[in-house]
């Protein structure tokens, strides 16, 4: 203790080991160990700008649902539908019920209005799947985005969600109705969620991996969110400390976590751990420092008051306020001055005088916050959605995103963008990257919009290093008899191949390609059209997203993407493939408007258009399923989507190469029911960065699988990274891009481990260039991709290849191999002749001259 105590007044990071020794501390211990913390609070607080000042929110409660699928052993807030019939109760509030809550708040100033409710009750409860069923709701999630829609439209208090456990793509569909979210992670000691008789036993939503996963999905998703430990429920000192250091790793990670509750348990009546003694106040305070200690400064840190006042063996009301200000806490939490606790109904909120005059006797001043906390309102984007935005901002103090106290919250509109935003920037970048170049090499937000650059560092060298063992002579016998025996070492051994062994390797795809696609190179006359590259999805790899105020930011109007579409059919393009950022001004809907207007524009060119990670965007903006806003898309004129995103499907890798993009599991959802819908797509993978051959082979046999289900892929695309002016290189955390060897082995093993599933292997000749390109046809590839026209993501990255290609240009990539060249549509079928001579009129490519709209 004395060694843990000294290190903690010298600065010094503690460790596990450490922090459990600290958590035990009582007496003089205690107190020496409450001024550390203290002093730490102290100097954060004046960091922020605000000496002396604690916190809290004016909130209504709102029960939602308390119904759930969870069975916690301490927990009164659940109940059954049939104890809800008896009191005269539906199985949720009804938005009449949610509204009269909210309205009564917001007359008597509160500013948030906290939604709690069960986790997916309708698992769980026919009564609920019927409820939403009756009221037209697809799931509970479903009616928590409509009920908060409701209260900022016509109370303007500002939610604060509750939902439990809930996936990434949840947290998009609840992102632009809340100003915030929160779900304790309780604990990380795992044997209180799978031994029987564990306080979490039986509760699906409980398993802490899981709501570990919810925080850190949390933070790729930039919602400011609220966690906490709940003491007391079994866990050893140990545990409680491991918990403490895994809030800390996500919180370095993403910056996310806007407050941490230390909770202490107080024992219920008609609940299994009524028995249970509940956590003393002495123990609080040690939680609350220790927390305190290992995150640090700039970390909010709360006590509920209604759980620090009486009980057993604790001093009188003053003494409790004074211990637990005195640990470190910083701020007080949700206070309501109408509806109980409903989590803790027998423990009342105290006055919000006497809360002041309380936290004022310690030397400290009781300040409003806002459901968000004033650092994200301060920051704005991306952790306040725009359609959250003005809501925020009418009640907030503009200098230090507290809330302001003479500000009373009035309903104001709530809706997603009709259009497209207007056209701005630097439109003409597909062209002017060639000749003027990038502004800068990195964004202007480069140092948080990506999370902590430093924490990814440390993850990287974590990974242990790869060792390979496998005979590579017997693989290769294996590939040439039949790719598809090839186990799992085989393939590993193959990717590894150099020297004469990979140029076995690559002759053997070569012969494969041969007798399944023949000897024709093929290619598709396309206009590449990047309608935004405005983005704040985080994406480490991605030099092409800008800032909406950074200097090389753009966003093309619907007449502007109709018009190059236009442009493209001239000289004689069969597609148009269309990708963006994700603007957070983008409608959902406006997806719909950009495939619409290009075919009553170009009706007869095929629509390419909308990335995995777009569609997510816009089912969640529109509040549609994916198969349901896909459908939508397809109606509007969509053909087919390409296969990006994808970058690497296996999470590990994708964690360091994006903060907020898709997961893998999501990415596989929208390729397949796209597929089930009709809609083909590519498939792609983007290598030579933080991966290994390990992931390149599970990404492959991924696609197989994929493919076999739903023979949806048309080809299969090679995406070499390119590194130059990617964020991920930049701060020195991925390798610059593959080798050739690298490029060859990829190329050879897709065309191996694909067979017969994707007949059709392409290379890009963007990232190659026309020596590496054809260097890949030799390979296992037969398809160059398409002529592009313009190309801006690949130059934004700093590939030296150019914007576009002629029908020429790909025929002499094809020719340098000796083979013959053929022209094809998306889908690898015959061009029509009228479109076939208008290509080879202009060469595949537009004209000088040819003005573009601007």
């Amino acid at each position: 203790m004395r060694r843990a105590l000294r290190r903690a007044r010298d600065g010094v990071a503690l460790d596990v080991a450490e922090a459990a020794v600290l958590l035990q501390a009582r007496g003089e211990d205690l107190r020496e160990l409450c001024a550390v913390a203290a002093r730490i609070r102290d100097a954060g607080l004046a960091e922020a700008g605000r000496p002396g000042t604690i916190t809290y929110s004016k909130s209504v409660f709102i029960p939602l649902t308390r119904l759930c699928r969870d069975r916690c052993h301490y927990c009164t807030f659940v109940t059954v539908p049939g104890r809800l019939r008896r009191a005269g109760h539906g199985m949720y509030l009804s938005p009449d019920e949610v509204l009269d809550i909210a309205r009564k708040g917001a007359a008597l100033g509160c500013k948030e209005a906290l939604f709690t409710l069960g986790d997916r009750p309708e698992d769980r409860w026919p009564e609920a799947r019927e409820w939403l069923d009756a009221h037209g709701y697809d799931d509970t999630q479903a009616y928590l985005r409509a009920m908060s829609i409701r209260v900022l439209e016509e109370t303007g208090l500002l939610p604060h969600l509750n939902p439990g456990v809930v996936s990434w793509t949840e947290f998009q569909r609840l992102k632009p109705v809340a100003a915030s979210m929160g779900m304790m992670l309780e604990t990380t000691a795992t044997r209180l969620w799978s031994e029987p008789g564990g306080p979490h036993h039986g509760s699906p939503d409980k398993d802490p991996a899981v709501r570990l996963r919810v925080l850190e999905d949390a933070g790729r998703s930039s919602v400011p969110f609220t966690t906490g430990l709940l003491i007391g429920i079994g866990e050893s000192y140990e545990e409680r400390a491991d918990a403490v250091f895994a809030i800390r790793r996500v919180a370095r990670q993403y910056h996310g976590i806007q407050e941490v509750i230390i909770q202490n348990f107080r024992a219920k009546p008609d609940t299994a751990m009524r028995a249970m003694p509940d956590a003393e106040l002495a123990e609080l305070a040690a939680v609350i420092a220790v927390t305190r200690l290992v995150l640090g400064p700039s970390a909010r840190i709360q006590a509920p008051p209604n759980l620090v006042v009486g009980g057993p063996s604790q001093p009188e009301a003053g003494g409790e306020y004074e211990l637990i200000i005195s640990a470190g806490i910083d701020d007080w939490g949700g206070v309501s001055p109408l509806t109980p606790d409903h989590v803790n109904p027998e423990r009342p909120w105290p006055q919000i005088e006497e809360l002041a005059r309380r936290t004022e006797a310690q030397g400290f001043r009781l300040s409003e916050r806002l459901a968000v906390h004033p650092e994200y309102v301060l920051h704005g984007e991306p952790w306040l959605d725009p359609r959250i935005l003005p809501h925020v901002t009418a009640l907030a103090d503009p200098a230090t995103g507290l809330a302001r106290p003479d500000a009373m919250p009035t309903g104001l509109p709530w809706q997603e963008p009709e259009d497209l935003p207007s056209s701005s920037g630097r439109t003409d970048l597909h062209r002017t990257i060639d000749t003027e170049g990038r502004t800068g090499d990195r964004r202007a937000d480069f140092e948080d919009v990506y999370g902590d650059w430093q924490a990814l560092r440390e993850q990287v060298a974590a990974t242990p290093v790869e060792r390979l063992d496998g005979d590579v002579r017997e693989a290769l016998s294996v590939a040439a008899d039949d790719p598809a025996a090839l186990t799992d070492g085989q393939a590993l051994a193959l990717f590894h191949a150099d020297g004469p062994a990979l140029d076995a390797l690559c002759r053997i795809a070569d012969d494969l390609r041969r007798s399944v696609v023949g000897e024709d190179v093929t290619y598709c006359v396309t206009r590449n059209i990047n309608f935004t590259n405005v983005c704040y999805t985080g994406c480490r790899f991605c030099a092409f997203a800008q800032r909406r105020t950074d200097a090389d930011a753009y966003t093309l109007s619907l007449e502007q993407v109709a018009e190059r579409a236009a442009q493209a059919w001239e000289v004689g393009a069969t597609e148009v493939c269309m990708q963006g950022g994700i603007h957070p001004d983008l409608p959902g809907t406006a997806y719909f408007d950009i495939a619409r207007a290009v075919k009553e524009r170009v009706p007869g060119i095929h629509v390419h258009a909308f990335s995995p990670m777009e569609v997510v965007n816009g089912a969640s903006r529109t509040g549609l399923s994916i198969r349901d806003w896909l459908q939508q898309a397809k109606d509007a004129g969509l053909d087919s989507i390409p296969g990006t995103a994808a970058e690497i499907l296996d999470d590990e890798v994708r964690w360091v190469l994006t903060k907020g993009k898709l997961p893998a599991a999501t990415w596989v959802e929208v390729v397949s029911s796209a597929h089930e819908l009709g809609i083909r797509s590519s498939s792609t993978m983007m290598y030579g960065h933080v991966d290994t051959p390990k992931h390149w082979l599970g990404h492959l046999r991924l696609l197989a699988d994929i493919q076999q289900r739903t023979g949806g892929f048309t080809e299969f695309v090679t995406l070499p990274f390119i590194h130059t002016n990617a964020p991920v290189y930049l701060a020195g955390i991925a390798r610059p891009g593959p080798t050739m060897r690298d490029n060859r082995a990829v190329t050879a093993m897709a065309r191996l481990l694909l067979h017969p599933h994707i007949p059709n292997i392409q290379t890009s000749w963007v990232k190659l260039g026309a020596e590496g390109a054809a260097e890949m046809l030799r390979s296992g590839a037969n398809d160059l991709g398409g002529t592009l026209m313009e190309e801006t993501i690949s130059r934004m990255a700093g590939s030296a290849y150019g914007s576009y290609k002629s029908i020429r240009d790909l025929e002499a990539i094809a020719e340098a191999v000796g083979r013959p060249a053929r022209q094809r549509t998306t889908t690898y079928g015959e061009v029509p002749a009228e479109r076939r001579a208008a290509a080879l009129a202009s060469d595949g490519h537009l004209p000088k001259l040819l003005p573009v709209l601007e």
